[in-house]
């Protein structure tokens, strides 16, 4: 098999265990699951404080919010807005994406909504969301939670989630299975965390590959192979939140940046744990940190009290790092790669699973 098409089934791989999540929701939640995962994702992935979606009413020409979190979400929910008025009115008459940093100073900014909840707006971010080539409502994301400003890299993450919506919505109005845009929301969340660091794209995809290896030695049942899958696949989302200057620091991190890093687990737990086909997976992202001698994080569990599946993707996920390159080092061998395993073994690793991924490696077909 060609290395292209080895990356082909990889990927139908991945799309077809996206597709099995999406057959277990059901139906009636499904297009508010996609609506919400999508934009929650979005927020998640550009720090903003609030994100929301309007809906333009062709009959009265108004925007509803359809969609909105934040500090005053349920303020925001109440109310409408003109196509007339605001960054969102112009955005939906003209088609085309706003960055305004200094909403202050932005001619079109609409105080009304910012008078009547409470919130204020200094930075924003809004793009159409496009249906049948005709504007069919607006995504906004605002406030850096770290008080920087909006990048032009912000703004197509931004027009990359606005395409996924506008084809969630066709699917939608049309009584169409919404499959297509789950997978491919699902599928540009992954490669957009693996994306965020240097040498890391496809890096979620083998470690679901080594993590099913390890199991699979361990004869996990099914149901715990599949939560197993999943967490492998989004075991970084929590990474969206963290600067490119920490996740491809060359340097030693400082006690703050170090802190930072040390909460994407939890911040990828909290994202998933109340979707129920993701609440066991959840709990595998929260753990994957956990150290065999109770000195790992976020909750210092020890032994045992790590679930198996935790135990398996920390030492999958350790096994990738060291194999691949990064800035600050070149890739270990495999021999390497499982001597530094088995040396922390009972300390940082759990052995059993230490020893899973060996066995399962070495017997692959060379």
């Amino acid at each position: 098999m060609s290395l292209y098409q080895r990356m082909m089934a990889r990927t139908e791989d991945k799309l077809g265990l996206l597709e099995k999540l999406w057959a277990r929701m059901k139906s009636d939640d499904k297009e508010n699951q996609l609506v919400s995962r999508i934009m929650q994702t979005a927020q998640v992935a550009l720090n903003a404080s609030a994100a929301s979606l309007l809906v333009l009413d062709k009959r009265n020409q108004k925007l509803y919010f359809k969609y909105a979190n934040g500090p005053a979400a349920s303020e925001v929910k109440r109310l409408h807005i003109s196509r007339q008025s605001g960054i969102a009115g112009w955005i939906a008459r003209n088609g085309k994406p706003l960055l305004v940093n200094d909403a202050e100073k932005n001619r079109n900014f609409y105080r009304q909504i910012d008078q009547a909840t409470g919130f204020q707006t200094k930075s924003i971010i809004g793009v159409p969301i496009l249906s049948e080539g005709k504007v069919a409502g607006v995504i906004e994301v605002l406030n850096k939670n770290d008080g920087t400003l909006f990048t032009r890299t912000d703004l197509n993450v931004m027009l990359e989630v606005a395409a996924t919506m506008g084809l969630a919505m066709e699917s939608a109005r049309a009584n169409i299975d919404l499959r297509d845009s789950f997978r491919g929301a699902m599928a540009a969340v992954v490669s957009l965390a693996d994306a965020r660091e240097i040498s890391g794209r496809s890096h979620s995809e083998r470690v679901a590959e080594y993590a099913l290896k390890a199991a699979d030695f361990l004869n996990m049942g099914k149901e715990a192979r599949q939560d197993l899958e999943f967490a492998a696949l989004l075991h970084d989302i929590g990474k969206l939140t963290m600067p490119d200057r920490i996740l491809n620091k060359a340097e030693k991190l400082t006690d703050q940046e170090w802190e930072r890093i040390r909460r994407h687990p939890v911040i990828g737990y909290k994202l998933f744990c109340n979707i129920p086909v993701l609440r066991e997976a959840a709990k595998l992202i929260l753990h994957h940190h956990e150290r065999y001698d109770g000195r790992g994080y976020p909750e210092g569990l020890q032994g045992e009290d790590i679930p198996l599946g935790a135990r398996i993707l920390a030492v999958a996920d350790a096994y990738d790092y060291m194999t691949t390159g990064h800035a600050h080092r070149e890739a270990l061998s495999k021999a390497r790669a499982f001597v530094e395993l088995f040396q922390n073994a009972r300390t940082q690793f759990c052995p059993a699973a230490v020893k899973a991924l060996s066995v399962a490696l070495q017997n692959e077909p060379r």
